[in-house]
């Protein structure tokens, strides 16, 4: 039985990519589920769908001259920043920046899931859930 979904489903993510998997399933939660379709809004992935009590996600790859392999993955890493043993929280001033702002920070915020930008946009704070680059 998996206690933490989030971190399960970042790995799964990560594990498909370095597999180079067309798609993954992953435990669904609504929390996961938020989390995917905010990774397809930022073009990390391309689908996501809730099936049973599962998440099916469709990866991206960027295209390559070849038809018959996948390019390049559109996630080269993810880092799970607040685990279930010690949380993180950031204030709206101290919202990190991914890679310079070449990569996105997961907020849990008490306006939903967003990313860094948005969160700063809005002037909250919040749970660091994960780091995408």
């Amino acid at each position: 039985m998996v206690m933490d979904t989030i971190g399960d489903l970042l790995i799964r993510i990560k594990n498909s990519y370095m597999a180079r998997r067309g798609e993954t399933e992953a435990l669904y939660s609504k929390m996961a589920l938020k989390i995917c379709e905010l990774l397809v809004n930022e073009g990390y992935i391309a689908s996501c769908e809730k099936k049973d009590h599962k998440i099916k996600i469709v990866l991206k790859y960027d295209s390559s001259g070849s038809s018959m392999s996948r390019g390049e993955p559109a996630i080269t890493g993810v880092k799970r920043i607040s685990k279930p043993g010690r949380r993180v929280y950031k204030s709206k001033n101290l919202l990190p920046y991914v890679f310079e702002g070449m990569g996105v920070a997961i907020i849990s915020t008490p306006k939903g899931i967003m990313t860094d930008k948005k969160a700063r946009k809005e002037g909250v704070g919040g749970e660091v859930v994960a780091h995408v680059w």
